[in-house]
């Protein structure tokens, strides 16, 4: 077991990280002070920040707070982290402050060592994080991650369901079934015509999701 440590230093102080670690002094106090539990964040979240921290690079950039090799790090970085390389680096549990204020230093720190590797002196805070604050942040990722989930996890698979059903209507067109209430006959009904009440059932919160997509893509 790698036992080797570095000191990081914050506004409280100096602080040891394990070395081959790319996170920082906040990380390291949050995974010291909230040992509740084992729930670590979402990867979907950390995801979500990828996006968002490399947007605000963009934007940073653009008005002049960053140059565009320092945006141009951060984007990289997010890149890597929305690929999944660096999982291990966001070890923080679901247990802190209400903000969500670690996890989003975790991910500053991380960004900024990342670009650190590449020869890009970043700070966290200054940098990375120019221009917000885990007030914002946090409900934005979260924001991200569930309409990310939405568009590219929910919908697909409720569109596949919705035309198994289809088709499943197609292939019987002239099927009929009998009809039943308290054990007598009712009226009948193609089985296609029942299948299509299937379908509905899945595509009628389709498009409520779909409608919903755009508000909830409003960042805070």
């Amino acid at each position: 077991m790698n036992t080797a440590t570095r000191i990081e230093h914050d506004t409280m102080g100096e602080i040891a990280v394990p070395a081959e670690r790319h996170w920082g002094a906040q990380t390291q106090r949050s995974l010291e002070n909230f040992k509740i539990g084992g729930q670590r964040q979402p990867r979907e979240i950390i995801t979500a920040f990828a996006y968002l921290k490399e947007a605000c690079a963009k934007a940073n950039a653009a008005v002049g707070k960053l140059t565009a090799e320092q945006a141009d790090a951060i984007a990289a970085a997010c890149e890597e982290i929305r690929a999944g390389k660096w999982d291990g680096e966001f070890p923080l549990v679901v247990w802190q402050t209400g903000s969500g204020t670690q996890t989003n230093m975790n991910v500053n720190e991380v960004i900024a060592h990342l670009a650190a590797d590449r020869g890009v002196k970043l700070h966290p805070n200054d940098h990375v994080n120019a221009s917000q604050s885990s007030n914002d942040t946090y409900p934005s990722a979260l924001h991200i991650a569930a309409a990310l989930s939405v568009a590219n996890q929910v919908l697909p698979a409720a569109e596949r369901l919705a035309g198994a059903f289809a088709n499943l209507e197609a292939a019987y067109p002239n099927l009929i079934r009998i009809g039943r209430t308290h054990l007598q006959d009712a009226t009948p009904l193609r089985f296609a015509q029942e299948v299509s009440g299937w379908r509905e059932l899945v595509e009628a919160p389709c498009r409520m999701l779909r409608a919903a997509l755009e508000e909830l893509s409003r960042l805070a």
